[in-house]
């Protein structure tokens, strides 16, 4: 298994303040994370401004503003995402976003974007699929609220338009996940359907899932964070913190060389042990000359330097010829 690809997604968890999205930039990086996502949209064309806000949202955001209110709090500027991207450069860590418009589009296709993170509710936009697919570039797809044939749709749409290269995640849209419905097996049903490499958009609590994800295949991991979970916001509550985000990435690498290579025999560090774990056929009992070896006075005890107990039959009903004292190895 090779390495797998962690995304620390930022999101709008920056409250539309560029300092903010920096110091979450710097905590992803500080985190080991491979890469840090943002969202890029413009309110005007994302959404209608009658449009109903999610229950997540209304339960960890004002309560008179409007999503469209909301969402154009947190609009990025180009300004930003180029001062942004830079900042990312100085810290070793790939800048991502996922549009949500097709301008936005445009404007990460212009800041040399070639890695392309397209979000669960995108997954049924022709249009927006087609644009991307025909940069003929790296996509990462999520997959929540979808069926196996919508799945199967936005893929084909990909593959007609000369896009390839693509890592399927399975992902659950509510925020946060009920460990009912995170269904992490479905990935594997993805896995086998598909016959492409799968990935875990996480929005449960915690960092126990992402793991597991990781432990069944996963080769891609997307979980969102926030400087602090009780900052005014519609992601902040459901996301970890940048402790939370240390320990899940910290464990992520662990679990990925715990993997190993698949194939079962003696590691470097356990050899010298075989001999001290495993027996070796010992007398249980002084053994005369002319004695018959039997159970009842040949036994196993450690250590296994001698002739294994796997080998007991060619011992047993063999006749001693010679003495051989208590705890003594029996000889071949």
């Amino acid at each position: 298994m090779g390495r797998v690809y962690i995304i620390a997604e930022a999101g709008v968890n920056h409250n539309g303040d560029i300092e903010t999205a920096k110091m979450l930039i710097e905590q992803a990086a500080i985190a080991g994370a491979d890469a840090v996502k943002f969202q890029t949209f413009q309110a005007s064309k994302l959404l209608v401004e009658n449009t109903e806000k999610a229950e997540y949202q209304k339960k960890s955001t004002d309560s008179s503003e409007s999503q469209y209110e909301m969402i154009k709090k947190l609009e990025l500027s180009e300004s930003n995402h180029k001062d942004l991207i830079k900042y990312c450069r100085t810290l070793n860590i790939e800048f991502l976003s996922s549009a949500f418009d097709l301008d936005s589009i445009n404007l990460l296709h212009d800041l040399g974007i070639k890695t392309w993170k397209i979000p669960s509710g995108e997954i049924t936009n022709l249009p927006y699929l087609r644009k991307i697919a025909r940069f003929k570039e790296r996509v990462i797809l999520s997959t929540g609220m979808c069926e196996m044939n919508e799945i199967e749709d936005a893929l084909n749409v990909l593959k007609k338009n000369n896009c390839n290269d693509i890592t399927i995640l399975h992902c659950n849209t509510e925020y946060p996940t009920p460990m009912v419905d995170v269904n992490l097996l479905a990935m594997l049903t993805i896995k086998e359907k598909f016959q492409l490499p799968i990935g875990y958009s996480d929005h449960t609590c915690g960092i126990e899932v992402a793991i597991a994800a990781v432990a069944l295949g996963a080769g891609v991991i997307e979980k969102h964070f926030t400087l602090d979970k009780t900052m005014p916001g519609p992601d902040h509550a459901a996301s970890l913190s940048p402790k939370e985000l240390s320990n899940m990435v910290k464990s992520i690498r662990n679990i990925e060389t715990a993997l190993g290579s698949s194939v079962k025999k003696p590691s470097e560090s356990e050899i010298k042990n075989i001999k001290i774990a495993r027996k070796s056929l010992v007398a249980s009992k002084d053994i005369n000359v002319g004695d018959i070896f039997s159970l009842e006075n040949v036994t196993s005890k450690r250590p296994g330097t001698g002739v294994s107990p796997m080998k007991w039959d060619l011992i047993e009903g063999r006749i001693a010829n010679k003495k051989i004292n208590k705890d003594e190895q029996i000889e071949l």
